[in-house]
Formats: C-alpha cells, structure tokens, sequence
C-alpha cells in the first residue's frame, strides 16, 4: 500500500487515520499515493492563516513579499527535476510539464518582478490621483488599497496541480493575504511535492502557505467576511460553492473560473497555403493534444467559412493522424493520458452527446492504439475531431474536456460572433486574420464574451504564445459560464485581493496616512539643499523653493535654433499672434522645464546619482519673453531599492510664473544613494 499523502496545517505535516482513497498513475493504473483528511481541523488552519501567518506577511512592504517570491522562484527551479519525474505519473508529457511547473516558477518571477517595479515599498497602494474636495484645498481625498485582514482559500483543478497552486499563490502573496490550497485529488500528490519543497526550503514566513490533501468538508464554515475563495473546476461544483452560506450571506468573496467553450475563428480571408492557414491548424492540434486536451482554454469548437470546412478537416485530420499516443516516459510519445479511468468516462460520455448534432471525422472512440502503453489500465485517449450539422447545439452546451474538437461552420462575421457567443461566456478565443477590418469587427463581437482574444498572423506568429496560454501578465478568467472570475493580469491580480478605499482628510494628515506627499502638504525647507542629503537623511516634504530666471527673447531663439525645434508659435510673430491660444511668442515647454531644472539642481557630485525620468509633465501657462519664472521641488516620495545602495526620490516639481500661476507641473525621478559619502569601496 502506497503512503498517505500528507496536509501542512497550522505549523506541521498532518497525517490522517485510516487507509485513504487510492491515487493511480493516468498511464499504468498503478498506485502512486493515498489520500485522505480524515481528523485534520480545518477551522485550526484558518485560524493559523489568520493569526499567524497574515500579520508575518502584512509587516513586510510589497518589494520584500516579491523579494521572496523570487527567492522561491528560485529554489523551485533547482528542484524542478523531483516534479518532473513525478509529474510523468499524471499522464504528461515532458512538454505538458514544463506548461504546468516551468509556468508556474515563471509565474512567481514575473510577479516578483512586478512587485517591485510597479508597486512601492510600502504596505499600501495608492488609486488614481488627488481629489480637491473642498475650495481652499485643506480636504482632500485619496482612494488607496490596503490589505485584507483574512485568508486566501484557493480549491483547483487537476490538470495544473503545480501552475495552479503557484498562479493563485502569487498575487495573494504580494497582496498580503496567506493561502491555503485544496488541489483536486487525483493530481495531489504533485501539489504536495511542490508545497513540501517550498515548506523545506523555510523561505515563506510560517502560516502564509498551508495544504489540504484531501476533503475540504467544513474549509467553507470556517471561513468569514475579509477571507475568499479562488475555484478552478466544474460549474456544477461551482454552483454548490455559490450556495453555501458563507458565500451567499456571510462576506466570502468567491472567485470561479469553470467550463469554457473556447473557440478559435478562421478568418474569411484566409485561404490554403496561405501563412494563416498553416497556423491556424497548427494551433487547434496544439490545443487538443497538450495535457491531452485537459485544459480550461483549450479549443472546443473551431469555426470555420463553410466553404473551408473540407480543406481544414482535411489539414487537421492529417497533422493529428501524426500524433503518437502512450505511456509518456516514452520520448517518442506527443501525447499521454487523461488523468484518470473516471475523467476518460467522462469525456467518452460528451463525446456521445456531441453526436447527436455532429459527426466523427477523425478518430474513433473505441480504438485505443497506442505506441506505448497498457490501453486497459491507461487512461488513454486518441484524438477525435467532430463536424457539426448545421443548426447544431451540442457544440455550444457540451465540454468534452479532453482531445475533442469540432468543426462549425459560418456564413460571414455576423454569424462568426454569433456562434462565439453561443458558448455563453469563455476563457479564450483565438481569430486567424490578417485582414484589419476583420480583425477589428470580429474582436469587438468577441470581447463581451471572452477573457482573452489572440489575434494570430504571419507577423505576430513567431513571437505568439498561442491560443491556451495564460500569461501572468494578462487576465485569466471569462464571462458567463466561464465563471465570471478574474485572475493574474499583473499587478490587478495583486489589487483584486484588497480593499479599495477612499479617504478624506487635510493634506498633511493623507501625507501622513499614504506616505506620499499630498499637494497641500506642509513643505521642509532647511538650510541643506536636499540635492545633498542621502536617501537615509531625505524626508517626505524635504523641498527646494528656487531662485527666479527671467525668460527672454534670446533664451527662446537659440533654443530654437540649437534644438531645431522651429515651430512657428517659437519663431514667427505674426502667426504666433494669429493662434488664438497664445497670442505671440511664447517659450518652448522643453525650454521651461530645462531652465527649471538649473535653478533646482546642485552641481557638484553628491548623493542624487541619475534622473531617470519625468512622469506627468503638462504644462499648464505660456511663458512668454520677459516672463520669470521660479521652481518648488518637494520630496514627494521615497523608495529604497533592496540589494542596491540607493533608492528612488519621486520629486513634486511646480514651476510658476511672477503671477504665482502654475506654468508647469510634473514628477522628478532621480536615484539617490542611501548614504553620503559613499564608502571607499563603492566610489
């Protein structure tokens, strides 16, 4: 008898009593493991999520949270070659696995990346910009984010055990919320491996990433308002969660990502030998064979002009006939088996129902040939390939959620859209095109529908990360019967698990709140100009009030002529008089914005290493020759940059003019070393 697999609750690895339900090998029938809750206290695991775990992660910024991510990411991948000798007993292929576990360690890079180059090092998100609430400018408002006191639950498929513990994990991680993952039982045993690595390697605070190997019976109960849950599965599991009261009156939040018809679109322009053509095949076979077709983006439902139904049948049938089904530790095989004797049943059962409205005209159910493998104990599956009659509804209601596709035809991009929509809501849609007026009509029809739209072409191909795979950096989720969730996208997955929120006050008490400067704000001005103080010496408010320059004919001709930047409203008074805007001569933006920065900057070589950008710059007044003009820079916000000796200043630079209007607002980037004078070392 195989070992038990084992949960991670509130600080230690739980084994239940009893013998457990038995895990097979997809490909020999074999016992990989035993599985089993039984006895394990799930209340206990939220409440060590909640008091433990949450409070270790919410005292760390965000570019601390991905600094761990990347160190995980890291470890992971010295390690992958354990999940992948495990993965093989799932039925996947080498090239399925580096899809579940190299995108799943991906997944954690790109988030580590993103936390730190788009979120600061801070415990709080700042929303859009200041809000004037009131004339004198002393009540402002500012929508911020800030992390949820509760926990993440995710409860995922078995197709990714390893990408869908880590896509979820990711942006909760950095939002500040710990996770605990329920993987489906007939993949848990790769999950437990995955989250036995990360637990070992002790790189995430304890209690922010807990396992449940095993039933979730009473996770739900334990659960409150602050917690959420993230589903990947069936609708009809899904359908039981959304009932559950916890969900439906007690504040759970409750995100679903659940069947998908996706489909992919042959353009009407696209014809046989052209490069389109060839991709689109490509990419349908693609998406039937990976993971065996056990995939929530997968292409169920390819729609093609009815006049090339014949020639795409035809191209399709002759590149799947190429592919090698069996036992995956096979090299030779391209694609292995489904997860398990239940799941092949299952989609031998949608087979049949998509037969009441569509004809097999590729593959046969009941021939399991096989270049490796035992077709009795496997869980094997050759590919099939339907065409639908038309006015078919089968195709639109049933997801064989294996290697099953179908041909439907259309009678022009009115009816393309419409046969799209039909899915009722989808992960994905791809659209074969290289026709503009094409591409833009059918992905409009398309985008109320759908996730995610590839739009596919000769130039976009080589580059393309195909129809089914969802990027960390793009959102996964659909419409509809897709789920109506929404996951990754970046930094928006981050935002999705925190609470929005706006808040009043005065200026210098929102400075206080956020971090950041607010306009209003009181301004420190000292004796030392900021431009000498270290990041370590730097305050929020720190300020430059500058001298005045007055702005002259000369300044703006040669400016003119040395940048060649002869544009008439510059240079020519007669049509400069004639715009109705300035009314003569006025100064280039570029030229206010340069003198501006002499009268703020401190030349000799000091703690503010590099300006590395301008953010916001609009210019607001013209100046005109005789015009003066003086700057106030204020520190506005300070980030320190880890693994670096210096930081990020965000300056608030005004520029005015003799009247006090503002001629030209806009943000200073500079980087700042975090001491001064350097050590010798580092000079």
């Amino acid at each position: 008898m195989s070992a038990l697999l084992e949960s991670y609750a509130a600080g230690r690895w739980f084994r239940a009593a009893g013998d457990g339900e038995p895990l097979l090998d997809a490909a020999t029938g074999e016992e990989v493991a035993r599985l089993s809750s039984h006895g394990l206290d799930v209340a206990a695991m939220v409440g060590h999520a909640r008091q433990i775990g949450g409070p270790a992660l919410r005292a760390l910024t965000f570019h601390e949270r991905a600094a761990l991510l990347k160190a995980l990411a890291k470890h992971l991948m010295a390690r992958k070659d354990e999940l992948y000798a495990l993965s093989v007993r799932t039925g996947a292929t080498s090239r399925d696995t580096m899809v579940d576990v190299d995108g799943g360690i991906g997944t954690l890079f790109s988030y580590a990346s993103k936390g730190v180059r788009e979120l600061p090092n801070d415990t709080v998100v700042l929303d859009g910009g200041l809000e004037r609430l009131g004339k004198g400018g002393t009540f402002v408002g500012q929508h911020l984010y800030a992390s949820r006191p509760g926990v993440a639950v995710q409860i995922n498929a078995f197709n990714f055990p390893v990408w869908g513990m880590l896509e979820k994990l990711a942006p909760a991680f950095l939002a500040g919320l710990p996770t605990i993952v329920k993987p489906a039982s007939q993949t848990a045993y790769l999950t437990e491996l995955a989250v036995r690595q990360i637990i070992e390697s002790g790189i995430l605070p304890e209690g922010t990433l807990q396992l449940l190997a095993g039933s979730a019976t009473g996770l739900l109960d334990a659960l409150t308002i602050q917690d959420s849950v993230a589903f990947t599965g069936s609708a009809h599991t899904a359908g039981i969660l959304r009932r559950h009261p916890n969900v439906l009156d007690g504040g759970v939040v409750l995100g679903v990502e659940a069947d998908s018809l996706n489909c992919s679109i042959l353009g009407p322009d696209v014809q046989p030998g052209d490069p389109e053509f060839d991709l689109f095949i490509k990419g349908v076979v693609t998406e039937m064979t990976v993971k065996a077709g056990q995939k929530c983006t997968a292409i169920r439902r390819v729609l093609v002009p009815e006049p090339m139904a014949e020639p795409v049948i035809e191209a399709l049938s002759a590149r799947l006939a190429k592919v090698t089904v069996g036992d995956p530790r096979n090299p030779d095989v391209r694609m292995g088996a489904l997860a398990s004797l239940g799941q092949r049943d299952e989609v031998a059962k949608a087979v049949e129902a998509l037969r009441a409205s569509a004809e097999i005209v590729f593959g046969d159910p009941q021939n399991r040939t096989l270049l490796d493998g035992d077709p009795e104990r496997g869980a094997f599956m050759n590919p099939l390939l339907l065409h639908a009659r038309p006015g078919a509804t089968e195709p639109h209601d049933v997801e064989p959620f294996g290697p099953v596709s179908t041909v439907i035809t259309y009678d022009g991009l009115d009816s393309a859209i419409t046969l799209a929509a039909r899915g009722k809501g989808s992960l994905a849609a791809s659209l074969i095109t290289h026709d503009p007026e094409v591409a833009r009509t059918i992905v409009l029809g398309l985008a109320p529908w759908h996730g995610r739209v590839l739009v596919l072409d000769r130039d976009d191909a080589k580059e393309s990360t195909g129809h089914g795979s969802p990027l960390p950096v793009l959102v996964h989720g659909g419409p509809g019967r897709a789920g109506g969730g929404e996951e990754l996208g970046g930094i928006r997955g981050v935002l999705h698990h925190m609470q929005r929120t706006a808040v009043q006050a005065s200026p210098d008490l929102l400075t206080a709140v956020t971090g950041r400067w607010t306009t209003g704000s009181k301004r420190l001005t000292t004796d030392v100009h900021p431009f000498r103080k270290s990041l370590a010496d730097l305050r929020i408010g720190d300020t430059i009030s500058s001298a005045t320059r007055t702005v002259t004919l000369d300044d703006i001709e040669h400016f003119a002529e040395f940048t060649g930047d002869t544009f008439y409203a510059h240079t020519d008074p007669e049509a400069a008089a004639r715009n109705p805007l300035f009314g003569g001569i006025v100064a280039h933006g570029y030229l206010v914005v340069s003198l501006a920065a002499g009268l703020f900057v401190d030349p000799p070589p000091g703690p503010v290493l590099a300006n590395f950008g301008v953010d916001g710059l609009r210019f607001l007044t013209p100046v005109k020759a005789g015009d003066t003009i003086r700057v106030a820079l204020t520190v506005k916000q300070i980030t320190p940059r880890s693994n670096a000796d210096y930081g990020e200043v965000r300056w608030d630079a005004v520029v005015t003019n003799q009247n006090d209007d503002p001629v030209a607002t806009y943000d200073v980037l500079t980087l700042v070393a975090k001491t001064w004078p350097q050590p010798e070392e580092q000079r």
